[in-house]
């Protein structure tokens, strides 16, 4: 026997993909803009700092994450937002933010709310691991649309008294995966006192937040602490897979109240898996490092701007204020997909894949996210492909 709840599923986004592009050839030389998997080289010191702590591999690492370490997270939450967290108690590392946003939902979320099922807000695209955290913890999903007309944000505010008054916990994500949208002081303040007014927790996460075009994105921790805010309703993710390029090295953190980080702390104690030593090392000192996150925000904004050269005239093109993908219209995800691939090889996520159906349609439905991880002349290739392709060339 096995169990139900995730018999409803459909496939993860990339296996569906495979399953929608591969029964086709590839109409040029491939160009991947599906992943965000980032492509740019990390900080080349990092090597001597793993070869140095090779021998940590012979020691089991600390569940929470080494002094130091928490530490380095400690300050660098200090230098970007001005808050300032007790290391030992408001700071666990975590093996990738993933992990952590997964058991979010088993540790903090309750059996009940007010003697009903809790509900977990999320937006709609969302990140999956969102909708089986909430899953796993028994509670209702409600997904809220995040579309043009709200910005691109969920406006968890529209929903209904009865649904605010179950919920438990609510997933942001900003900059927003996958539409590049940014949460200001305003979205922060209003979506913390609804939170207050309601009592749930945010579940913030900011795995972006060091690729943006202008301003440095506001923190949802900030914003709280700013507010006096009930210093356990704001919980924040971060990562270094995008921030310096280190997706491999599967390295985060979650920071919050001292109750929220003690309950996660005890989830990780029996179902954890700690980075190793010698990758906690290195986390440590990328953490203190922000020369290479410089060089690689500049390197993004060099794509931002040949997306807006050669898409920028496409109607309903809109430039993404952080992040790396572009969300872009189109009259059909799926049929869109098929058609660049068929056509160019180049390779693209139909929107369709990260969102699910409400009452008010699928909001990804007429999108495809176009990653801008390549290289920059391949980037240059795959979004002149795209134009061309799909909306003709356009007078520049």
């Amino acid at each position: 026997m096995f169990p139900e709840r995730f018999s409803n599923l459909p496939a993860y986004a990339f296996p569906r993909l495979r399953a929608l592009l591969d029964v086709h050839e590839p109409g040029g030389p491939v160009i991947h803009m599906t992943i965000g998997e980032p492509k740019h080289a990390f900080p080349d010191w990092i090597a001597e700092i793993l070869t140095s702590n090779v021998a940590g591999f012979n020691s089991y690492p600390p569940n929470e994450g080494t002094p130091e370490l928490r530490a380095a997270i400690r300050d660098w939450v200090k230098r970007r937002y001005g808050v300032s967290l007790d290391a030992d108690t408001q700071i666990m590392a975590l093996n990738g933010t993933r992990e952590g946003l997964y058991n979010a939902g088993m540790a903090l979320c309750p059996e009940t709310k007010g003697g009903k099922r809790p509900v977990v807000l999320m937006p709609n695209p969302f990140y999956q691991v969102y909708l089986i955290s909430a899953i796993s913890a028994a509670a209702e999903p409600v997904f809220v649309n995040a579309t043009e007309d709200t910005g691109h944000l969920p406006n968890f505010a529209a929903l209904p008294k009865d649904v605010l008054e179950r919920t438990a916990l609510a997933y942001v994500c900003s900059p927003a995966n996958p539409q590049g949208a940014v949460a200001d002081r305003d979205y922060w303040e209003t979506l913390i006192a609804l939170a207050e007014k309601h009592d749930f927790k945010i579940l913030a996460d900011e795995c972006y937040s060091e690729i943006y075009r202008d301003s440095p994105p506001v923190g949802a921790l900030q914003v709280a602490q700013e507010m006096g805010a009930d210093p356990e309703r704001v919980v924040i993710f971060h990562s270094l897979s995008k921030r310096s390029n280190l997706p491999g090295l599967r390295s985060g953190f979650v920071a919050g109240g001292p109750k929220t980080i003690e309950r996660l702390q005890q989830l990780r104690n029996y179902a954890g898996a700690p980075l190793p030593l010698p990758l906690q090392k290195v986390a440590e000192a990328v953490w203190a490092d922000e020369a290479h996150v410089d060089e690689n925000r500049a390197l993004y904004a060099e794509k931002f701007a040949l997306a807006d050269r050669i898409l920028g005239n496409v109607p309903g093109y809109r430039s993404p204020q952080a992040g790396f993908f572009l969300w872009l219209p189109v009259e059909d995800g799926e049929a869109a997909a098929v058609k660049l691939w068929t056509e160019t090889g180049v390779r693209v996520l139909p929107g369709a894949f990260l969102s699910r159906d409400t009452d008010a349609g699928n909001p990804g439905q007429g999108y495809i996210r176009v990653a801008l991880v390549a290289p920059k002349d391949e980037t240059e290739r795959g979004l002149t492909q795209i134009r061309d392709c799909l909306f003709g060339r356009q007078d520049q």
